[in-house]
């Protein structure tokens, strides 16, 4: 059995463990060290238990404690060539842990969980995102992205839980406080999801299987969760409750994959 959990999600920081057995694997950490440590003890988790830490991009809300837990606990990392460039200077100059270079389309192994990266368009140097499997269950994520591909699609298709973005409600950023520069970067092509273009992807993709769906990385001004449950209980023709919220302050807790 797989199950998962978000240590809080948004533009102040993201982190998310996946479990398979004793095979735990942290998805980001956008959090000071102290902050982190607290939001994996809330898991009933320790850092020490952690298998790895993999990367999707360099940005600091998803990179910025990568490289400060990984070496106090000497957690080995995985993250593409390009975000390592990007977080090349971070580094610790005495690091005491293992970094491991990935290709954004090569599935690998770790423990007792199968990982899938998938290349997304974002403005960052060569982001992924990923697929998780046992063999038997997939989890698929898909966050900072700006617009959706038949690459990612087929990826997400028929998982059996899906944690996807939305960032934001169109009308709200473009109404809101915003520059323009920054509406038309969130907005772009290598941007981030709305709740309109993220609700559309799951009406192409097979969801029969899904036991779970979060929706993750809310902007604080330009979206609510009303909205969000609203528009992707509609694409999904389920009740509104059902769809689970990843928020910036709790993220949400420990869902099973059976």
């Amino acid at each position: 059995m797989m199950r998962f959990a978000s240590l809080g999600s948004g533009s102040a920081g993201n982190g998310l463990v996946v479990e398979k057995n004793t095979t735990r694997l942290l998805l980001d950490c956008g959090f000071g060290i102290r902050d982190a440590v607290a939001r994996i003890e809330r898991l009933a988790l320790t850092p020490e238990t952690l298998s790895g830490i993999l990367v999707t991009h360099e940005h600091d809300d998803h990179a910025g404690g990568v490289f400060k837990l990984a070496n106090k606990y000497r957690i080995p990392v995985w993250l593409t060539y390009g975000t390592l460039q990007m977080t090349e200077r971070f580094l610790p100059k005495n690091c005491d842990f293992d970094i491991h270079v990935i290709d954004s389309h090569q599935p690998f192994s770790i423990g007792d969980m199968l990982v899938h990266p998938f290349p997304v368009p974002h403005d960052a140097r060569e982001p992924v995102q990923f697929v998780f499997t046992d063999g038997a269950k997939r989890f698929g994520v898909l966050t900072d992205t700006g617009t959706s591909t038949p690459h990612i699609e087929s990826m997400l298709t028929a998982c059996d839980a899906l944690l996807i973005e939305c960032n934001h409600d169109l009308d709200m950023l473009m109404n809101g406080p915003y520059t323009w520069s920054l509406k038309q970067r969130v907005s772009g092509r290598l941007g981030h999801l709305d709740n309109a273009s993220s609700a559309a992807i799951l009406q192409r993709i097979d969801t029969s299987k899904l036991q779970h769906i979060l929706a993750a990385h809310l902007s604080a001004k330009n979206n609510s969760e009303a909205i969000v449950r609203k528009v992707m209980s509609a694409a999904l023709n389920c009740a509104e409750d059902w769809i689970g919220i990843a928020n910036q302050d709790t993220g949400f807790e420990w869902r099973q994959i059976s």
